[in-house]
């Protein structure tokens, strides 16, 4: 049996990969999100098992003893996100292919793990300033939190000459167009 063949997309908070990805599952239906697990807390608008699998640190912890991820970070602490071996069995059985929206050093794992069966894409921002007035405009998050999410998007910056392919999200217009070529010429090369 061939190896599945896998979509990721990464980058910073605020670089625009999750409204990317949401274009995509709605533009190209051979796709399917891959939900991550994750110790944070639920936001108002997100739906568990849809846009995460919203566990306990104990359990996270538990699924991590028990090699059930794929790959998995602790982002802050005991601030974890993962993506479950579970997730790719289920999307292959729908026949399609996972499009997966995670942290850098999680979606390098999976890269390393996939090879060529996977397109592998970095989502920045034109600038740190505009990283910044994006998690503003936000609203989601406290002054400490916003601090924190800005330091690692700074980081995380850093990683994307590690990625096959980069989008600059300058208007997100372009980039889910630009997005959207990518991912259709990589299924269209099965």
């Amino acid at each position: 049996m061939s190896q599945p063949r896998l979509i990721l997309f990464c980058g910073p908070s605020g670089s625009g990969k999750t409204t990317i990805v949401k274009y995509l599952l709605e533009h190209i239906p051979d796709l399917s999100f891959s939900v991550s697990a994750t110790t944070r807390k639920q936001r108002p608008n997100e739906v568990d098992g849809r846009d995460y699998y919203f566990i306990s640190v104990d359990d996270f912890k538990n699924r991590i003893e028990n090699d059930a991820f794929l790959e998995w970070e602790q982002v802050y602490e005991n601030g974890f996100y993962g993506t479950l071996k579970t997730e790719i069995d289920r999307i292959n059985a729908l026949g399609k292919a996972p499009l997966f929206d995670v942290d850098v050093e999680g979606g390098l794992r999976i890269k390393e793990k996939y090879g060529s069966n996977l397109l592998d894409v970095f989502v920045r921002p034109p600038s740190p300033d505009d990283l910044r007035k994006r998690l503003v405009a936000r609203a989601t998050e406290t002054p400490e939190t916003l601090e924190r999410r800005i330091g690692k998007a700074a980081l995380e910056l850093e990683y994307g000459p590690r990625f096959t392919h980069t989008i600059v999200n300058t208007t997100i217009e372009q980039a889910c167009n630009e997005a959207s070529e990518l991912v259709q010429r990589f299924i269209s090369s099965k």
